[in-house]
């Protein structure tokens, strides 16, 4: 294949890449990757080298790659109209239309969607509205918002606040005021062994009274978490958890951002993941899944009860202070219409509740019994494994020996994209919702592999 051989040096010249050893790239210690084409569950770059994409992007070509009816979309809704703001009142028939198919399929509840870019700036426009909302009601001490350590809600100042884990704070000077963090209930890294699950559920709620009682309750306005812990481990959550945390807010009027970035449309199997865990949000975060990461666009789907009180908000002061230039962008949304239609019609929910439990289990089959194997773990088409030194004791390697990196790089060779986890030695996956029984099997091989040549056994 005719291989352009300046744009390597371009790369390293130009291009500023996140979530990236910057120095390592520039100088050419770590490789620079040329995506070229995709179809269903596999990209290609530019050499030719065919991989199966077991972390769809990142957690986010839902719908698989190649689908030629959301990218006709895009093309027809650029054809007839490539933008216009979203501002006092305007909108497109794709926006208007994306908002009615949000809210049916959303949890009961809720009233309107707020279309931005990103799931951070999804975020940030949460943290405002619900500034603004306790604003409005009279009470401008309820502002600090409760996040959970090893919890992912983005890498802006908010929302990398938000973010508990500690490469988004380092040297950044986050966390912000305003944002507290508490336990996350990641039961495999439990301080007590003999706790069990149920145990640690309620270990975590008195954590959770306890720091809101040091806080005081007047002056907590949110606890913002995701369904299942995403970047930070592939944690779903202990039994009980998330009734038992939403009484809590409950009884002290705290509101709740269930944070549906990596969950919401279909990703544990169910359309939204607070309706898997009968959580009871008011706000609801959503982003990757909408467009199947096709054209970038999020959004804030905020429930009843706020939205009256920012009804109310803008009659005492006039309109809403906020908005971004792009937001409900035209081509974002008819790629969203695009999505969920076909989200609907392959049936590509159902195939993750059969695919997604089938590579569970046969993941678990595979490696569980490995002597470097803790855990694994995962919930609908997600799955992860935690790589450990000493399997009885549950002693992490040394970070140093980047044991996690290592596997994964091994089977990036093998053909088979996953991805290291950041804090720990975790191997993620998240493939896209067309994943094949015979794709899961290939996960599974290469993981096996991967493991017999960097860790033996």
């Amino acid at each position: 294949m005719l291989k352009n051989d300046l744009l390597e040096q371009w790369d390293r010249e130009n291009f500023f890449h996140p979530s990236t050893h910057l120095a390592q790239h520039a100088r050419g210690d770590t490789p620079t990757r040329v995506i070229k084409t995709a179809k269903g569950c596999h990209i290609t770059d530019r050499d030719g080298n065919r991989s199966l994409d077991a972390f769809a992007g990142l957690y986010c070509v839902n719908a698989g790659y190649g689908r030629s009816e959301i990218a006709d979309a895009i093309a027809a809704q650029a054809h007839e109209l490539a933008y216009y703001h979203a501002y006092v009142g305007h909108g497109t028939e794709a926006s208007i239309t994306l908002s009615k198919m949000i809210l049916d399929r959303a949890p009961k509840g809720m009233s309107k969607v707020y279309f931005g870019q990103s799931g951070s700036d999804a975020n940030e426009t949460n943290v405002k509205l619900i500034w603004y909302y306790n604003n409005i009601l009279n009470r401008p001490e309820k502002k600090k918002i409760i996040s959970r350590w090893r919890g992912y809600h983005g890498s802006g100042l908010m929302t990398g606040s938000l973010t508990g884990l500690e490469t988004f704070h380092r040297k950044f000077d986050l966390p912000l005021p305003y944002v507290i963090h508490t336990d996350a209930p990641y039961y495999y890294r439990r301080e007590n062994d003999d706790m069990s699950p149920e145990q640690f559920t309620d270990h975590l709620v008195a954590e959770l009274e306890a720091l809101i009682e040091r806080e005081g309750a007047d002056n907590i306005a949110a606890f913002i978490g995701e369904p299942v812990l995403g970047t930070g481990g592939i944690v779903p959550p202990p039994p009980g958890y998330w009734p038992a945390i939403q009484k809590v807010l409950d009884k002290n009027d705290i509101l709740l951002v269930a944070d549906e970035v990596v969950t919401g449309f279909g990703r544990l199997g169910t359309m939204f993941g607070s309706e898997h865990y009968g959580m009871r949000p008011d706000l609801i975060t959503i982003a990757k899944g909408l467009t199947s990461a096709y054209a970038p666009l999020s959004g804030s789907i905020v429930g009843d009860k706020m939205w009256k009180v920012l009804e109310h908000g803008t009659d005492e002061n006039g309109p809403i202070g906020h908005g971004w230039t792009y937001s409900a962008h035209p081509i974002g949304a008819a790629a969203g219409v695009a999505n969920l239609k076909l989200i609907d019609d392959l049936n590509l929910i159902g195939n993750v509740k059969e695919v997604g439990a089938y590579l569970n289990e046969q993941m678990h089959a595979a490696v569980g019994d490995h002597p470097h194997v803790g855990e694994v773990r995962g919930e609908g088409m997600l799955c992860a494994v935690e790589l450990v030194e000493n399997k009885g004791g549950r002693i992490s390697f040394d970070p140093s020996r980047k044991v996690g990196p290592a596997i994964s790089a091994e089977m990036a060779k093998q053909g088979v994209i996953a991805r290291a986890m950041p804090q720990g030695d975790i191997i993620g996956y998240a493939p896209p919702f067309c994943l094949t029984r015979e794709e899961a099997d290939t996960v599974v091989s290469t993981t096996v592999g991967a493991l017999k040549t960097v860790l033996g056994g």
